[in-house]
């Protein structure tokens, strides 16, 4: 069943599209990722332009987020003043990189662009992942594994204009976490992602925030961020689609009911080896379609 998409403007099957929105719903529930970083890029291979892949998405992260973020305000595991810190450098971040992202498209450099970054982000953050999920996976059948020691004080905790953050028990600068948002809310622009692959670890070993509240901070900021992203490429880019972030959204919810079952049965070394295999696989596809010269030269998308 062929469904048009008014502002990709073209005709795709909406099956096709329930699948990767169930396919990334399902990864979502298993790792408890957002999925951006990963549905973005099949968008790409299935002849969505990049532009309106990356504008749309973000219907699909923000419900998500905001689903896994109910969640842990009933838990308290939201640390809310590092989160408006975070989400004041994210919305300065998303803010400019929907400019950044309008001056390259005018120049028509934008899908370029995005593809270098997932190329870069995707095999850099997969190999770092594989690495250290195939180490402990193997301490553990050794029986030596030990879990990762948690810096108590770095070079954050030297910095000016500390405050004191409660929940996270830390008194620290608000400048290392408004860099991050900053970082953050342009890669969600340029890239269409809600951050959480690349924020979790800076929170974590940078920041040395505490594992439970680092999750909920997470969706916190990347809920708000994303929601204001969306508005700003329908708004400033006019390259969102409502009718393919509706058919995404619907696989996508139900997705993530079976993911979040199936990864409580799982293995977790496993979980995250697969992870880490899969992202190295979209990376490498994309660099392949960058590098190699396609079927039909004059073709923008395969029929």
């Amino acid at each position: 069943m062929q469904f048009y998409l008014p502002i990709a403007e073209i005709s795709v099957n909406a099956f096709l599209l329930l699948g990767l929105g169930m396919a990334v719903g399902i990864l979502s529930g298993m790792f408890g990722i957002g999925g951006g970083f990963i549905l973005t890029p099949l968008l790409f291979m299935i002849g969505i332009p990049s532009a309106v892949a990356v504008g749309t998405q973000g219907i699909l992260i923000v419900a998500s987020s905001f689903s896994a973020l109910v969640a842990h305000l009933k838990r308290k595991t939201v640390d809310y003043p590092m989160g408006i810190v975070l989400l004041t450098g994210g919305l300065i971040g998303s803010a400019g990189g929907v400019r950044l992202f309008k001056l390259l498209s005018a120049l028509g450099q934008v899908d370029l662009l995005i593809s270098l970054c997932y190329v870069f982000l995707l095999g850099t953050v997969g190999s770092l992942m594989l690495i250290e999920a195939v180490n402990a996976y193997r301490r553990r059948r050794s029986n030596t594994y030990v879990p990762a020691k948690r810096k108590k004080h770095n070079w954050v905790h030297g910095m000016p204009f500390r405050i004191r953050f409660r929940a996270s028990k830390m008194y620290i600068s608000v400048l290392p976490p408004l860099a991050i948002g900053i970082a953050v809310g342009v890669l969600s622009a340029i890239m269409g992602v809600g951050g959480g692959f690349l924020m979790l670890p800076a929170m974590i070993y940078i920041l040395g925030m505490p594992t439970k509240v680092v999750v909920g901070t997470s969706l916190f900021q990347i809920t708000f961020m994303s929601s204001f992203t969306t508005l700003l490429h329908a708004t400033e880019n006019y390259t969102v689609d409502f009718v393919l972030g509706f058919i995404l959204l619907i696989g996508g919810v139900t997705g993530a009911q079976i993911g979040s079952r199936v990864g409580a049965k799982l293995n977790a070394d496993i979980l995250r080896i697969l992870l880490a295999s899969m992202v190295l696989g979209i990376s490498l596809k994309l660099l392949t379609e960058l590098v190699f010269q396609p079927t039909e030269i004059f073709s923008l998308f395969a029929k």
